[in-house]
C-alpha cells in the first residue's frame, strides 16, 4: 500500500471495496455485496490502483482477476478489515467471506463436493480451485486460496498443516485383459502390458514397482492423461494396467469392473495434509475441515 499521500486510514472505505471485489471476481458482485453502483466500485478501484501505483485486477469477459500484488495486499488486509467490521457490526451477512479452497481435481471431485455440499444448502460460499501442490500452496502463501488439500506437505511453520487422510495404492486393470490377480504376482507377468500413467515418467506406478514388487520401473506409459478419473475409465475399458488411489476407485473394485492385481496388506501410501491460511481460524475454514475429516473418516 502506499503512503505517499496519508496513513491510508481515510481510504478504508476504498479498501473495503477492494476486498469485496477480490473475494467475489466481480465488480458486479462487489457492487451488489456492498450496495455500491458498478460505476462508484470501478472508480475506487481505480483511485487504488493510482494510489498503489500499479494494476490489482485483470479484466477479462467473465469479471476481474487479481494481480500478484492484489493478492498480496488482500491477504494483509482481510483479517484486520473483517475484525473491523465485526467489532463495529458493520459487516453485512451477504458479506460473509468466501472459503477459497485448493486441491487435486479428484479428490475434490470425489470427495469434498458431496462432503461440502449440505455446508454450501446451509449458505456457506465455496471457490474451489484445482491444480499441483506446489502451485496450489504458492497461491496460499500469497493469500489467493485459504485452505489447500496437499499431497505435499509445506516446509516450515508459517502454514499450519495437519495431516488428514492416507491415500491407499492398488495395482488395477480390467479382467478382460485376462491378468490372473495373485498377492505373488509378479511385475515380469505385467511386461508386454500397456502402462497407463498421469504423467511421463510414471509417478505413481513407478512408486507403486518399487513399493510392492522391490524393483525400479524401466518401462514408457501407453497412456498418459493427466486425471487419474479418465485413467481409471481408460483401464475399465481394456487399455491396460496402473496404479490408482482405492478411494477413487471403490465402485469399480465393488462391482469387479477392475481388479486389483496385488492384493496386499502393506500398499503405498500418500498422505494428504491440511494445510490453512496463517492467522485465526475463520468460521467457514472451520466448517470445511470438519466436513472434510467427517468425509475421510468413512473411506
Amino acid at each position: 500500500m502506499s503512503n505517499r499521500n496519508s496513513d491510508g486510514l481515510r481510504d478504508l472505505g476504498l479498501w473495503r471495496t477492494f476486498l469485496a471485489a477480490h473475494r467475489s471476481g466481480s465488480v458486479s458482485a462487489a457492487a451488489r455485496t456492498l450496495g455500491l453502483a458498478q460505476s462508484s466500485v470501478t472508480s475506487q478501484l481505480q483511485a487504488l490502483e493510482t494510489s498503489v501505483g500499479e494494476p490489482l485486477f485483470v479484466r477479462h469477459a467473465r469479471g476481474i482477476r487479481p494481480t500478484p500484488r492484489a493478492d498480496e495486499v488482500a491477504a494483509r488486509l482481510s483479517g484486520p478489515l473483517d475484525a473491523l467490521a465485526d467489532a463495529l457490526g458493520t459487516r453485512p451477512a451477504a458479506e460473509s467471506p468466501i472459503v477459497r479452497v485448493g486441491g487435486a481435481a479428484e479428490f475434490l471431485a470425489r470427495v469434498a463436493a458431496p462432503a461440502l455440499a449440505p455446508a454450501v444448502a446451509d449458505g456457506l460460499r465455496l471457490a474451489v480451485t484445482t491444480g499441483l501442490a506446489d502451485d496450489l500452496l504458492e497461491q496460499l502463501r500469497v493469500g489467493s486460496l485459504d485452505l489447500v488439500v496437499s499431497a505435499v506437505r509445506p516446509r516450515g511453520r508459517t502454514r499450519p498443516s495437519t495431516p488428514l487422510f492416507d491415500e491407499e495404492f492398488a495395482l488395477v486393470a480390467s479382467p478382460s485383459l485376462g491378468i490372473e490377480p495373485s498377492p505373488s504376482l509378479a511385475p515380469y507377468s505385467l511386461a508386454e502390458v500397456p502402462l497407463l500413467s498421469y504423467d511421463r515418467d510414471v509417478p505413481i506406478v513407478r512408486r507403486y514397482w518399487r513399493h510392492v514388487f522391490g524393483i525400479r520401473l524401466d518401462r514408457e506409459p501407453a497412456l498418459v492423461f493427466p486425471d487419474l478419473r479418465a485413467l481409471a475409465a481408460a483401464a475399465v475399458a481394456g487399455a491396460g494396467v496402473t496404479a490408482l488411489p482405492t478411494y477413487l476407485i471403490a465402485d469399480e473394485l465393488a462391482d469387479g469392473r477392475l481388479v486389483d492385481l496385488r492384493p496386499t496388506e502393506d500398499p503405498p501410501i500418500n498422505t494428504l495434509h491440511l494445510v490453512r491460511r496463517p492467522g485465526p481460524l475463520a468460521e467457514g475454514v472451520a466448517v470445511v475441515e470438519q466436513a472434510l475429516r467427517a468425509a475421510v473418516a468413512g473411506l
